[in-house]
């Protein structure tokens, strides 16, 4: 049933509302034609163009698409998702926004979306309070990966239905370059190497993961990019300044992989053998520099993937936070640009 220059609204399924509508005007946007005529926003509209959920004639079209006398134009709309999640207004440091997806650089210590411990003060808080609404699970809108707590860096959500799709086919085919650096203890011999250890929960902790033989495949190969050593009261210490490339992201992958490899990021009191304890042991200043941590050292320095809509490759890169930075330079690493 269509309507000229109102809306006719009936039911679709119980997760969807569909409308349609007859232009009775010419040479308008299409989003501010249907943002007009339902009395919606027009952000909320566009995200459904993009979506996919409305059709001008039977086609998909574009929010800036100028619409004609006498064009149909149907709209699905999904049933807006209850959401327990407080809207913020938190400090976030945005690397790049458009229309479908944001690209953030996440601090130390800011948790992705709320959980048990952290009700708010999460990323998605921040989002949300910037946005009219994002796709995906109502307690985790928008997210198609996570960094954990204590891990710094680049990472990406979506704005709306197809580009959560897309992305998540993008993840799912491994096609997504998610490199890290990471500080870990000891000094690595080889210089380079894949770990292809399935990870699962810890059958005695359920807040750990390890390797398990029926757990699910993950893959990281990591390259040493700088070995040194300095004093400690024993006589000398080491670490290693490791890059790693995810081909699957699994739940604490970087963490358990390096710690499995004998070499725990440093910082990571989870993953850390309990009697290794190398902090006790060193000199200033690097002592009091460390002991200024309460996070992992492991940075998300650089994604890469083509863009859900435009299909542009695109790439993010960037630098270790100033705690970080700290401990490279109290040890004398230089980070290379790229």
């Amino acid at each position: 049933m269509w309507s000229r220059g109102s809306w006719t609204c009936f039911p679709a399924t119980v997760d969807e509302t569909r409308h349609a509508l007859i232009a009775d005007v010419a040479d308008e946007r299409l989003d501010k034609f249907i943002a007009r005529s339902l009395d919606v926003s027009r952000s909320r509209i566009a995200t459904l163009i993009r979506g996919g959920q409305v059709l001008v004639n039977g086609s998909q079209s574009r929010p800036s698409y100028r619409v004609s006398l006498d064009d149909q134009v149907a709209i699905t709309v999904p049933a807006t998702q209850s959401t327990s999640i407080v809207f913020q207004a938190l400090d976030l440091d945005l690397v790049h926004e458009d229309d479908d997806i944001i690209v953030v650089n996440k601090r130390a210590g800011l948790v992705v979306h709320p959980g048990r411990g952290n009700p708010d003060g999460t990323l998605c808080n921040g989002l949300l309070d910037r946005m009219d609404g994002l796709p995906g699970h109502p307690e985790r809108p928008g997210i198609v990966h996570r960094l954990d707590k204590g891990t710094s860096g680049v990472m990406v959500v979506v704005k709306n239905e197809a580009a959560m799709r897309h992305l998540a086919a993008q993840f799912s085919a491994h096609t997504v370059e998610r490199r890290y650096l990471a500080m870990v203890w000891g000094q690595v011999k080889a210089d380079s190497g894949t770990i292809d250890e399935p990870l699962g929960r810890h059958p005695k902790d359920r807040v750990r993961f390890t390797v398990r033989p029926r757990g699910k495949r993950a893959v990281t190969h990591w390259e040493v990019l700088s070995r040194v050593s300095f004093k400690v009261t024993s006589g000398r210490g080491h670490m290693s300044l490791i890059r790693c490339r995810l081909e699957t992201g699994r739940t604490h992958q970087v963490r358990v992989h390096l710690s499995h490899l004998g070499h725990p990021v440093v910082g990571d009191t989870v993953y850390m053998r309990p009697h290794y304890r190398p902090r006790n042991h060193l000199a200033d200043p690097l002592r009091s520099v460390l002991s200024k941590l309460d996070h992992q050292l492991l940075h998300a320095v650089e994604l890469g993937l083509d863009h859900p809509i435009t299909g542009e490759r695109l790439c993010w890169k960037r630098s270790p936070p100033a705690d970080f930075q700290a401990v490279l330079d109290c040890v004398g690493i230089v980070l290379e640009d790229g």
